[in-house]
């Protein structure tokens, strides 16, 4: 499981949210197959989406994220309930890339940076609320970080990080979110700047064996932190044959008319394996509904 925490600075000024995501964007990377830097980049989206997730008002309130950057994996997509709960996919998840020469995975190369960064929240309302911002670096973070400071006007600092093994699996994965409330001042900002400015990379902290408690505490030094709330998370796909129907309706009826037309037609969850199959009598029947 995931584990996720929130916490709130002893002034009211800083809220921080922190994620040990590692599970989460291991079992991603099995269900798709995902490349080592595919992995990276849609883990990191994993996360940024379940921390958005738990910063939600709601129980049934929902937040999907998608990064369309013009690179080689093509859309890259996350969705989180309320709890941080979160599945995702990519367009190509096998796209393979030469490191970079820092060593490090070209996750904004196979992304790319050529496009926006949507965020869609489903707060109960008549129509989802939607933001949208151009990517800064297909880095995933940094295009967060941007479109809470340019969307929702919260200065904003995020970090995402995935560490694979030799193997190519997740050996650690997470991230935190620290934002500042409308009760800071200048000099908060300066203690937050000061805390934040030598961090080690999140996998890091991971690594050494910090909790999401333990990193709220070490991403604000100068601050007493006091921990609100505290989930279990995992990857989880809700898909269903009744939503499935649901959206084969909604394709309406001359859609549904050339699939009537083969004996079985098959519809694959781009979120899990799972398949599910359709009679061309079942088919006619989900007709009449579209009518």
């Amino acid at each position: 499981m995931a584990k996720i925490v929130r916490a709130l600075s002893d002034d009211g000024s800083v809220v921080v949210l922190a994620e040990d995501a590692t599970d989460i964007a291991e079992t991603a990377r099995q269900i798709h197959g995902c490349s080592r830097v595919c992995t990276a980049a849609l883990g990191r989206l994993l996360t940024g989406a379940s921390l958005m997730g738990v910063m939600l008002k709601n129980t049934d309130d929902s937040v999907t994220l998608r990064v369309n950057g013009g690179g080689e994996t093509g859309a890259v997509i996350a969705a989180a309930d309320a709890a941080g709960n979160v599945k995702g996919y990519m367009m190509d998840p096998h796209v393979e890339l030469p490191l970079k020469p820092n060593g490090k995975l070209d996750v904004g190369k196979a992304v790319g940076k050529e496009g926006n960064i949507t965020v869609i929240k489903d707060v109960g309302l008549k129509e989802p609320a939607i933001g949208q911002v151009p990517l800064v670096s297909g880095e995933i973070a940094e295009d967060l970080t941007s479109y809470f400071a340019v969307s929702e006007q919260i200065p904003t600092v995020c970090a995402l990080g995935v560490l694979l093994d030799t193997e190519g699996r997740v050996g650690k994965a997470g991230g935190f979110i620290i934002q500042l409330l409308p009760t800071a001042d200048d000099t908060v900002i300066d203690r937050l700047e000061e805390g934040v400015r030598h961090l080690p990379p999140v996998t890091t902290l991971l690594r050494e064996g910090l909790t999401p408690v333990e990193i709220c505490r070490r991403v604000l030094p100068d601050f007493t932190v006091e921990v609100l709330d505290e989930y279990d998370a995992s990857y989880q796909c809700d898909c269903s044959r009744a939503r499935v129907e649901r959206a084969l309706i909604s394709a309406g009826a001359d859609a549904l008319r050339e699939m009537a037309q083969d004996e079985v037609t098959e519809v694959k969850c781009h979120f899990c394996p799972a398949v599910y199959h359709f009679t061309s009598k079942e088919i006619l029947e989900l007709l009449k509904k579209a009518k």
